[in-house]
């Protein structure tokens, strides 16, 4: 059964920016920068008739392309961090996306994701990281200085059963069209 995850890919020129942020932080597994991306719904373990009719679901989606910009690094977990990720601006061309590709998973029969989406680029899964220095690292750290990017396309993505980071295959790719 294939692990599947719809994604935006993560241009090479932001990753690289992204790189200088691997540093100091005990309990920190960084992601290798060629495994960025933006999720726009996880799938997980499907058969493959549910992964079938998730990639010709997929196909079906017309949406224009459109700008992304980062914004500020984060952590998820509060008390017992979890992730360090940089933020998405706002916007509602992405939304727009994340949401067909929610009804694509929805046609092909999945039940609706049970989280509200909050758009974000995993840089490192942490295990044992005290909250203290999550703080301090993400003071020190600060923002995140990159350029918009343009988002011309979308991909389906595989994984192996993992505790996530990669390496993740890419399945299918969606162009984005006018």
């Amino acid at each position: 059964m294939p692990r599947l995850f719809s994604a935006i890919e993560i241009p090479r020129g932001i990753a690289e920016r992204l790189t200088v942020l691997r540093a100091g932080l005990t309990g920190a597994r960084w992601i290798d920068p060629e495994n960025y991306h933006l999720t726009l719904r996880f799938i997980g373990d499907v058969d493959g008739a549910t992964a079938r009719d998730f990639t010709l679901a997929l196909s079906q989606i017309e949406v224009p392309p459109f700008e992304l910009r980062l914004n500020g690094l984060g952590s998820f977990g509060g008390r017992k961090p979890r992730a360090i990720f940089a933020g998405i601006v706002p916007s509602m061309a992405l939304d727009t996306l994340q949401r067909a590709n929610e009804r694509a998973a929805r046609e092909a029969g999945l039940p609706p994701e049970g989280r509200n989406f909050k758009p974000h680029v995993t840089l490192a899964r942490l295990r044992g990281a005290r909250p203290d220095a999550v703080a301090a690292y993400l003071e020190r750290q600060g923002g995140v200085d990159a350029e918009p990017f343009t988002v011309s396309r979308f991909v389906l993505y595989s994984s192996r059963n993992s505790v996530g980071g990669g390496p993740y295959v890419v399945e299918a790719a969606y162009d984005l069209e006018d």
